[in-house]
């Protein structure tokens, strides 16, 4: 069966209800609060167990209470964390997000030691088992040579850089990646960056306006799903899962889009970043 691996970051995500977002110098009414793992690559990875795909796990939590409740939790979907690395002297990265009404997020970052992991981390049978290598927000030079090494063992690599894109020299990932992840706000200043580097698939994530698809000289769309969004936490990190999950079972790209598109809805109809994805969940608003 297809295997994949997602590098980056695990968090510990202190999830903050509020009744609006406050203007600044303002406050605001915090409804409820919960505490529960995050983190980009591992929710991508749990998304992907959900979905019946195996899936590894290279990144690092510190040897503390948030550390080892991330890894309990994430072992218990199934993820293989085998490669997650455990930093002795150092803390879990903690986000607390803060979410209002209408499923807004604004982000409160500690990084912790989440890019504490290294390329060398990976051990190389396991990334020779693999068929893709899904790289999220990380240190540059880390998300290069783990592209390096993929590209190397003939493993498909998967990018999804994220917020931190336009602060970061993510050229040389860039320039190795088969797939790239965009959500609107990204593709504004770094669409042209990635058609440069001639990455053979672009994937446009447009939230409530569905996603497209740019590879080669063919466009694919699909106009997404109508839910009432609860949380947009993490939907983006399930519509990525949701899209590699199907081409690995050999999906074209329309049928990609369709599944990428509907766990992206399942997740933002859902509290927190991580939801319990499913092929039954994802096949009700997919309609086969």
């Amino acid at each position: 069966m297809p295997r994949v691996i997602c590098a980056g970051h695990v968090n510990w995500d202190i999830t903050l209800r509020v009744d609006r977002l406050p203007e600044v110098d303002g406050e605001a009414a915090i409804q409820h609060q919960t505490g529960a793992g995050g983190g980009s690559a591992a929710n991508v990875a749990v998304a992907l167990a959900g979905l019946r795909v195996p899936v590894s796990l290279l990144g690092s939590v510190g040897d503390d209470e948030h550390g080892r409740a991330a890894r309990r939790e994430l072992t218990g979907t199934g993820v293989d964390c085998d490669p997650l690395q455990t930093v002795s002297d150092g803390k879990t990265a903690v986000k607390y997000l803060v979410v209002d009404g209408a499923g807004e997020v604004m982000v409160l970052g500690q990084t912790g030691v989440n890019e504490a992991f290294q390329s060398g981390h990976l051990p190389g049978a396991t990334l020779s088992e693999a068929d893709v290598l899904h790289l999220t927000s990380q240190r540059p030079e880390t998300a290069a040579r783990l592209a390096e090494r993929a590209s190397e063992a003939g493993v498909t690599v998967s990018f999804d850089p994220g917020r931190r894109l336009g602060q970061r020299d993510y050229s040389s990932t860039l320039a190795l990646a088969d797939v790239v992840f965009l959500n609107d706000r990204e593709a504004a200043t770094a669409l042209d960056e990635c058609t440069d580097h001639g990455a053979e698939t672009i994937v446009l994530k447009h939230g409530p306006r569905g996603a497209e698809v740019r590879a080669s000289e063919e466009t694919f769309t699909h106009p997404g799903f109508a839910v009432e969004t609860v949380d947009t936490t993490g939907a983006g990190d399930a519509f990525a899962a949701g899209f590699l999950a199907s081409r690995v079972r050999g999906d074209g790209y329309d049928e990609a889009l369709a599944v990428a598109n509907a766990c992206g809805a399942l997740a933002a109809r859902s509290a927190g970043a991580r939801i319990d994805v499913s092929w039954t969940a994802v096949s009700e608003l997919v309609g086969h």
